[in-house]
């Protein structure tokens, strides 16, 4: 599926490049990310974790990513990542393409983002996952402008994202607010009785069976 997001920061254009750059520094505005390793070279290579909650379910993906193009006088980058199921088969994997301008002072950005996902997150469908994404990145934008402006808070020496402190799990349905959590509550329980009434059938036929070779 693709995604579309647009956000601006108060700040000019050359310090927000700097700052999205700065992977350890916005990590904190990403919920459930854990950056554990960054390597630095041609493309920038990091090494993290992502979890996110599914109702009472908790998913963790342990991936890479790597900034595949960084051009500064475009204000243009591209960042690919992937990840897979630490407890699981599912997979996740996305292109997000980010450019930046100038606007009234400030920065606008915008963000687009192939996204493939399989595994329990994927049951929403596209509906719920891109208004998750759509609440997502105003949060994101609120913190990254806080961030900017105010500054980081004062930590040890060793940066919060890279400590043993774990954030919570990004919850899906809490953060696509009531309504959507309704329907995919729904959803969830359509599929959840639809496996029911499967096993049911498959146990009578099982049954039937026996009975006629009895």
């Amino acid at each position: 599926m693709e995604l579309h997001h647009d956000f601006t920061v108060p700040v000019p254009v050359d310090d927000a490049w700097q700052a999205l750059l700065d992977i350890e520094g916005v990590a904190p505005c990403l919920p459930g990310a854990v950056v554990e390793n960054v390597e630095r070279g041609d493309g920038t290579t990091v090494t993290g974790s992502v979890k996110v909650k599914v109702g009472p379910v908790t998913v963790a993906y342990r991936g890479t990513a790597v900034f595949e193009e960084q051009d500064a006088s475009a204000h243009r980058m591209v960042l690919v990542a992937s990840g897979r199921e630490m407890r699981g088969q599912g997979t996740a994997r996305a292109t997000v393409t980010g450019t930046l301008s100038e606007h009234d002072g400030g920065t606008a950005v915008s963000v687009h983002t192939e996204l493939t996902v399989t595994g329990r997150p994927a049951q929403f469908g596209r509906g719920v996952l891109a208004e998750v994404g759509d609440r997502l990145a105003g949060q994101f934008a609120a913190c990254l402008a806080d961030r900017l402006t105010t500054g980081p808070e004062p930590t040890a020496e060793e940066p919060a994202a890279l400590t043993d402190e774990q954030p919570q799990p990004l919850d899906l349905l809490r953060t696509a607010g009531v309504p959507v959590a309704k329907r995919a509550a729904l959803a969830v329980a359509a599929l959840a009785a639809l496996a029911y009434v499967a096993r049911r059938l498959l146990r009578r036929g099982r049954k039937g069976r026996t009975c006629q070779r009895g």
